[in-house]
């Protein structure tokens, strides 16, 4: 399914009735992330998963505003073009974070219920050596450019064992050009420093919501101190999990997550 919001032509899944539960994938990923949880989940809720701007097979405009302002505004177009008027369950991974965590302290009232997933919301994060890479002018560009099918295999392996060589490939195609520019622009207007103020305000948000984090211990590229630092009511654990935790471990995940829900919204 296809929808635009404001210049951007978004690509999305849509499964399942019941409370509207929206999930927000990561870099360099696509909704296809989820693909393993939401068929467990689609049985309780509904659940809406759309490519982020730029990313998978949504486009985005070249002015497409990357600040957490412009991040919380595009959830919110998207949420209001779905014609969706209560409270949803909001999933975010990696920089899915951003995009969705900006949009809970812009908008509160909108959200029943938060899971969040190895991201970052903290002022004090220092980026991962590919994302100080991608965030240099030129070198970003030339390290994309040298970036082959095995290299980025060889990548994604080391950062969640558990991937198979058909989810990478799958996700390696998906990496086009234009994507490939989308990622260098998310990453150079992303400073951690915008974080400040943003982190605190998040976390008495979720102290008053129904929140847990779900964190892979074995990610290379985020520290597992800062998984309790989001405030939520819960934290737990993977300890057989790298960074891609919804594509290793869909089953657990959407287990506990279908637990959670029961828990949480009846």
């Amino acid at each position: 399914m296809k929808i635009n919001v404001d210049g951007s032509v978004i690509h999305y899944l849509d499964h399942g009735r019941g409370v509207p539960t929206l999930f927000l994938h990561g870099n360099p990923d696509s909704s296809e992330v989820w693909s393993g949880v939401i068929p467990s989940l689609a049985k309780y809720v509904r659940c809406i998963a759309p490519d982020l701007p730029g990313f998978g097979l949504s486009t985005a405009p070249k002015d497409f505003d990357y600040s957490l302002e412009g991040m919380a505004t595009f959830v919110d177009r998207f949420v209001t073009e779905l014609g969706i008027t209560e409270p949803l369950n909001l999933v975010v991974h990696d920089i899915g974070g951003p995009f969705g965590l900006a949009w809970v302290v812009k908008h509160p009232e909108k959200v029943k219920s938060v899971v969040v997933m190895n991201t970052v919301f903290h002022a004090d994060y220092r980026w991962h050596l590919f994302g100080r890479l991608w965030r240099t002018p030129v070198i970003g560009e030339i390290v994309q450019a040298l970036t082959s099918r095995s290299g980025f295999t060889r990548e994604l392996k080391r950062a969640s064992r558990r991937l198979s060589r058909e989810q990478i490939h799958r996700t390696y195609d998906l990496v086009t050009p234009s994507v490939k520019k989308m990622m260098l622009r998310w990453y150079r207007a992303a400073n951690p420093r915008n974080f400040a103020g943003w982190e605190e305000k998040l976390q008495k948000i979720l102290a008053t919501k129904h929140s847990i984090v779900l964190w892979a211990e074995h990610d290379p590229y985020i520290q597992g101190q800062y998984a309790d630092r989001f405030g939520a009511k819960k934290v737990e654990r993977f300890m057989d999990s790298g960074h891609w935790l919804p594509a290793e471990l869909p089953d657990a995940v959407a287990s506990r997550m279908l637990r959670f829900y029961k828990e949480s919204i009846g």
